[in-house]
C-alpha cells in the first residue's frame, strides 16, 4: 500500500474540502430534512384533506422514485429552468443555486423529509392517547400538547429508526459527486486519476465513513438514553433468574 499522496497539500485540500462539503451536506439535509419529516407527518395526521392528500403524494413520489434521478431532475431540470427565471441571475439568491451543492442539499432534505415523515406518523400514532388525555387533564392548550408531549414521545419512538436514516443520508451523500459536488468520494476519485492508486484512497474513504457512522451512532444512543423515564439496563452475559 502507497500513501505517501497523503504529505501533499494538493491531495489533502481536496480531501478536506470533500469531508468538509460530506459533513456539511448531512448536517443540512438531517436538519431541514427532520423539520419537514415533522411537517408532513402533522399534514397526514391532521391537515385538512386537500393538505393531507399533497403530503401523501410528496411521499410516495420520493420513496417510489430512485435518489439519483431526482438529483438529476433537480440538478439538470430544475436548475436549467432556474436559469431562465427573470431576474433570477440579479438577485442575491443566484449564487446560492447556481451551485450544485444547492442541488444535492435540496434533494436530499426532501429524501429525509419524506422517509422520516412516515416514520414520524408511525411514532405518533403509536403515542399512548392516555398520555395525551392527562395533558389535556391538566389544562394543556392543543399547541402544548403537541410540543410538549406529543413530539417529544414520537421522537423517542421512532428515534431507533431515525438513526437508520441518518446513516442512509450519510451512506447515500456520494450521489453528489456525479454533479460535480466536492465530496469525499469526488476527492477519491481526483487522487486515484492523478496517482493511478486503486485501492489506497477508497480504503481511506471507507475508514472515514465507518468513523463518521460510528460516531453518529454513539451520539444518538446518548440522545436515545437521555430522555427522561429511559433507565439504563444492567448487561450480563447470561440472563439471570431470581428466584
Amino acid at each position: 500500500m502507497n500513501y505517501s499522496w497523503l504529505g501533499d497539500p494538493f491531495y489533502q485540500e481536496y480531501l478536506w474540502t470533500g469531508f468538509l462539503n460530506t459533513i456539511l451536506l448531512v448536517a443540512i439535509s438531517a436538519v431541514a430534512g427532520l423539520a419537514l419529516a415533522v411537517l408532513t407527518a402533522l399534514a397526514r395526521l391532521r391537515g385538512p384533506r386537500p393538505v393531507a392528500w399533497l403530503a401523501g403524494a410528496y411521499v410516495t413520489v420520493i420513496r417510489g422514485t430512485p435518489l439519483l434521478v431526482q438529483l438529476f431532475f433537480f440538478y439538470y431540470g430544475v436548475g436549467r429552468l432556474m436559469e431562465g427565471v427573470p431576474g433570477l441571475r440579479e438577485s442575491w439568491f443566484w449564487p446560492i443555486v447556481r451551485e450544485p451543492f444547492f442541488f444535492g442539499a435540496l434533494t436530499f432534505i426532501l429524501s429525509v423529509g419524506a422517509y422520516s415523515g412516515e416514520i414520524f406518523r408511525g411514532a405518533m400514532q403509536s403515542v399512548p392517547s392516555g398520555e395525551l388525555e392527562a395533558g389535556r387533564a391538566f389544562g394543556l392548550s392543543s399547541w402544548q400538547i403537541l410540543y410538549r408531549l406529543w413530539l417529544p414521545r414520537a421522537f423517542q419512538i421512532g428515534l431507533p429508526s431515525l438513526t437508520g436514516e441518518m446513516i442512509l443520508l450519510l451512506k447515500s451523500v456520494p450521489l453528489v459527486s456525479t454533479i460535480a459536488v466536492m465530496d469525499l468520494l469526488q476527492a477519491a476519485n481526483i487522487v486515484r486519476d492523478e496517482t493511478f492508486l486503486v485501492y489506497e484512497p477508497l480504503l481511506l474513504i471507507t475508514g472515514i465513513y465507518l468513523a463518521i457512522v460510528i460516531l453518529l451512532t454513539l451520539v444518538m444512543r446518548t440522545v436515545e438514553r437521555s430522555f427522561p423515564g429511559v433507565k439504563a439496563t444492567q448487561k450480563r452475559w447470561l440472563p439471570i433468574r431470581r428466584l
